[in-house]
């Protein structure tokens, strides 16, 4: 997990974790609300399925658990060590916007145990001080109702999953065995010559030298690719800059051995580029 894009949200109690964190998970993050921070460096070693499909983690780490204050700084020191991308969130919000917040909730504060709410207001604002200080992003919700805080949680996360790197799926597939469901951009390549009818290759697949060569080296492949690869060059961009997670390049012929195996050999070596994460799968090669 270490392409996704992590935030730790934290701060004071009341100051609308709850509303960051569930604003994150309306984005397509993953979000696991008072999370233990010494299971965290445990839960990134975790495979998480469809995880392309996720935009990255969010997590609220605070006072309610004990431990954290002694615990949380060797814990990021060591994901920082280990390559993991995070970023400290920091809500906050006044002393009299968080009295009357509890007041209308009549929530528990976590420190006001045998203490007035404001002591323990202020005494959790003291020990989160160092924290405060290394946060990335420190925001202030005292004018913040649900829907603009929401709006500003939005927007962070938004621009993080037009930051990351979209996934690219190049699909080889038969038509004889069904169409994929999650092509975003199918093509189909029948018109091309059909090796199956060569019987020195009729047993090869479009893997190997021979039927690369059959395939691709004719001038109506040649012509093709160079259309199609042109057409691939305009629309990748396109869909990286509206922040679409992964995109599905479906390669078609009749049985999905010969001509769509080269075929999409052919757009990978073009397509995987510096910069960009491309992955090729041949669905039906052994049908």
């Amino acid at each position: 997990m270490k392409n996704l894009r992590i935030f730790i949200i934290t701060g004071l109690s009341g100051s609308g974790k709850s509303t960051a964190i569930a604003a994150f998970e309306d984005a397509r993050f993953y979000c696991v609300d008072n999370m233990p921070v010494a299971l965290l460096p445990k839960f990134l070693e975790l495979p998480i399925e469809s995880e392309s499909e996720i935009a990255g983690l969010a997590f609220v780490m605070d006072l309610r658990e004990k431990s954290f204050l002694s615990s949380y700084e060797s814990v990021f020191e060591s994901l920082r060590q280990k390559g993991h991308d995070f970023e400290i969130l920091f809500l906050e919000a006044d002393e009299k916007v968080l009295l009357q917040r509890f007041s209308e909730t009549r929530r528990y504060h976590p420190l006001s145990e045998n203490k007035s709410l404001m002591s323990g207001i202020r005494t959790e604002r003291e020990h989160l001080k160092y924290l405060k200080k290394s946060a990335d992003r420190i925001i202030d919700t005292s004018h913040y109702n649900v829907h603009k805080l929401k709006s500003v949680i939005h927007d962070i996360a938004q621009k993080i999953r037009k930051s990351a790197l979209m996934k690219i799926n190049i699909l080889s597939f038969g038509f004889r065995y069904g169409v994929p469901n999650d092509a975003d951009l199918l093509m189909d390549v029948r018109f091309l010559a059909n090796p199956y009818f060569v019987p020195e290759l009729k047993n090869l697949t479009g893997e190997t030298e021979e039927v690369k060569n059959y395939v691709l080296d004719r001038n109506e492949t040649i012509m093709f690719l160079k259309k199609y690869l042109d057409l691939l060059d305009y629309l990748i961009p396109l869909y990286e800059k509206e922040g679409k997670a992964y995109l599905t390049i479906g390669i078609g012929c009749t049985g999905g051995r010969h001509r769509s195996v080269a075929v999409a050999q052919a757009i990978f070596e073009h397509t995987d580029k510096p910069g960009r994460r491309v992955e090729i799968a041949h669905r039906d090669i052994e049908n």
